[in-house]
């Protein structure tokens, strides 16, 4: 189904048109909890980016050179989330011995990242869409990046949003979520330039 799309046009609809946080609502619990300040969502971007990319390699080879040759596909989700896991596991500790202050900022929200459902959902994407391994790298990376460059931007208006005047009943959550609902509509205005399915 991937066949007739090219890399760069599934790497820029992952980051803008299909955007896997803004589009799909996929990673928005870790997406709402910690987009307070900027350089704590660019360490868990960052973090996303390269776990994203990583376990969409290790989640492409486990399912077409482990999982589909030996008729196991029906364990992918299990397959799946286990290699999600264990390379965060791999991220937490390089954060830690990197950035203490990174890894105390980010909290329980670095180990959350094993269940964060965009991570999981990039994997699943790419094996319905029948991606390439080359498709499959560059929906991991766009994804990622969208995903960060969403975060990022939550951040910022929510570190602006601090010093305005918010109405008492939609101040935490409530505008926290409207603010969402706009980045979305937002993000949608680009859905007519490419869209992959």
């Amino acid at each position: 189904m991937s066949e007739g799309i090219a890399f760069y046009a599934i790497f820029f609809a992952a980051i803008f048109t299909n955007n896997i946080l803004l589009t799909n609502y996929l990673g928005m619990c870790s997406f709402l909890a910690v987009s307070r300040e900027v350089s704590t969502s660019e360490g868990l971007g960052g973090a996303v980016i390269f776990v994203m990319t990583a376990t969409s390699v290790l989640n492409w080879l486990a399912y077409h050179y482990i999982l589909v040759p030996f008729d196991l596909v029906y364990l992918r989700y299990i397959v799946f989330i286990v290699i999600i896991a264990a390379f965060v596991q791999l991220v937490e500790m390089v954060i830690e011995r990197i950035s203490d202050k990174l890894y105390a900022s980010l909290g329980i929200f670095l180990p959350l990242i094993t269940v964060n459902c965009a991570i999981l959902g990039v994997s699943l994407f790419m094996v319905i869409r029948n991606y390439t391994f080359f498709n499959s790298v560059f929906y991991g990376l766009g994804s990622g990046i969208g995903w960060t460059v969403a975060i990022i931007a939550m951040a910022g208006i929510r570190q602006k949003m601090a010093r305005s005047r918010v109405p008492k009943g939609l101040t935490g959550a409530g505008i926290t979520l409207i603010i969402a609902g706009i980045m979305a509509l937002a993000f949608m205005g680009f859905s007519g330039m490419i869209k992959i399915t």
